[in-house]
């Protein structure tokens, strides 16, 4: 039965309520535009709510390189003593653990204050498209079908649903076509923070620390572990390599994984996030059933690692099962094309682009694979490398952009930008640049003055340079 189309228009549209869209609607709200964000699940935030740490937010010196709307919520999380800080792994980076349950308010007082309108349980079905220009998005929802018209559009979607089905050229892996495994975290309560910190120090030979030049310095792993315990924080890597994490693999108690990685996520509650589950086998992200069909073997996963850790991880003995991510992890699947393509080099090595920057991220070029293996490189010196704006403009297109993990690189350069940091930074830029693109009357976005967006992003907080 043919349906009647609903109509609804904004300034902007931002496609995708996870790290880069809640970034992306609230920056287009707050520079002044009439912003919606469509998001198909019942809850904005995406991975912000998974419990897992910030990554890319700081470099491994320890200097935030992303900051703005980030910075907002984050002092959200503080003020309902959800904010646990900064933690260095002193392996590879730094980053910023909050309390999931707490980001969830963070985000909706983020996004409310500067009046973005959420349109939740939202599915993208179609576009309107014609020389370049989208001059609309179809959406469904239990309202219905309704045709979404805007001068702008971001695609935070993950997997450039919006920019592909305008046309824009993506790519899918690469000539390995290989596909991260998909994961599924969960959370532990009551964790005796200063038992397990005790085992790691008696247990240095598992713990997985020094993996760059930069943190390593001249240190051994026992005085890497000594300042990992200083810290106070629940915060330890068991690595495939080491006995612990190895011969639970050896004797089936846990299935085959690169790492247990233990973060905290509340101390009011004792609690830490868990990433160690994993299925393999080059799954497609954008293929429902595929992915649907790996929800069970994660949660079984899930129950089997919570009972080892209490019956064979020391400060888990009286640990109670608190929860799961609210959805399957998913680290890889199109990267749409655009003006400039981010590669492994430019990572790796920090590179700097002040004529073109509009976003950084810090975090190691990071590649999950499927049993133990794990591909992870450093970037140099520490340091953080820049994300230019040509990265965020899929090819084809003129008022449609892109941010988060669907971004324009290499894989191996997808494999640090697709982290929350940059991903958030990634969404800053596009919502401001949509907003200074409607105010100066621009009908492309590439008529914007790169400058001009890098001024403004500036003013509000955002980190463009100034930092290694």
């Amino acid at each position: 039965m043919a349906q009647s189309l609903n109509h609804a228009h904004f300034d902007v549209v931002v496609l995708g309520g996870g790290a880069s869209g809640v970034a992306a609607a609230a920056a287009a709200a707050k520079n002044g535009r009439k912003t919606l964000i469509v998001e198909s699940g019942t809850m904005l935030g995406g991975e912000l709510l998974s419990g897992m740490s910030l990554d890319g937010v700081l470099n491994a010196r320890g200097e935030y390189v992303v900051g703005g709307i980030s910075d907002e919520l984050f002092a959200e999380c503080r003020e309902m003593d959800g904010f646990i800080g900064p933690i260095h792994d002193h392996r590879l980076i730094c980053y910023v653990c909050v309390d999931p349950e707490v980001m969830k308010i963070a985000v909706m007082r983020v996004l409310e204050r500067h009046g973005v309108t959420p349109w939740l349980q939202t599915f993208a079905e179609d576009v309107v498209v014609r020389d370049g220009v989208v001059s609309g998005l179809v959406v469904v929802n239990k309202s219905g079908r309704t045709l979404v018209s805007a001068d702008w559009f971001i695609d935070c979607s993950g997997d450039g649903d919006l920019a592909v089905r305008a046309g824009a050229p993506y790519e899918l892996s690469d000539a390995s076509g290989d596909l991260q495994p998909l994961s599924l975290m969960f959370r532990m309560s009551n964790v005796d923070a200063q038992s397990l910190l005790r085992f790691a120090q008696a247990n240095v030979d598992s713990l997985a620390v020094g993996e760059s030049d930069y943190i390593r310095g001249s240190l051994s792993d026992r005085q890497l572990v000594d300042k990992l315990v200083e810290q106070g924080e629940p915060s330890v890597f068991f690595k495939s390599e080491g006995p612990f994490l190895g011969d639970a693999i050896r004797r089936g108690d846990l299935a085959p994984t690169a790492l247990i990685m233990i973060q905290p996520t509340s101390k009011a509650r004792r609690e830490v996030c868990v990433n160690a589950t994993r299925v393999g086998g080059n799954i497609d992200g954008t293929d429902t059933a595929a992915v649907s069909a790996t929800v069970g073997t994660l949660m079984e996963q899930v129950w089997k690692t919570s009972v080892f850790l209490k019956k064979h991880l020391p400060g888990f003995e009286q640990a109670a099962f608190a929860g799961l991510a609210p959805r399957v992890g998913v680290r890889e699947t199109r990267r749409v094309m655009g003006d400039y393509l981010l590669t492994k080099d430019d990572v790796v090595s920090g590179r700097k682009f002040p004529d073109s920057a509009v976003a950084k991220g810090a975090q190691h070029v990071d590649i999950h694979q499927s049993g133990t293996t794990q591909i992870r490189i450093p970037i140099a010196n520490g340091g953080s490398y820049d994300i230019p704006f040509g990265c965020l403009l899929p090819l084809g297109l003129k008022n449609v952009m892109v941010a988060g993990r669907c971004l324009s690189a290499t894989r191996e350069g997808m494999g640090t930008a697709r982290t929350m940091g940059p991903c958030m930074a990634m969404g800053e830029a596009t919502g401001t640049a949509a907003a200074l693109c409607a105010e100066r009357g621009h009908t492309e976005v590439r008529q914007l003055a790169v400058r001009e967006l890098q001024q403004r992003l500036k003013k509000n907080g955002a980190v463009i340079d100034g930092v290694y």
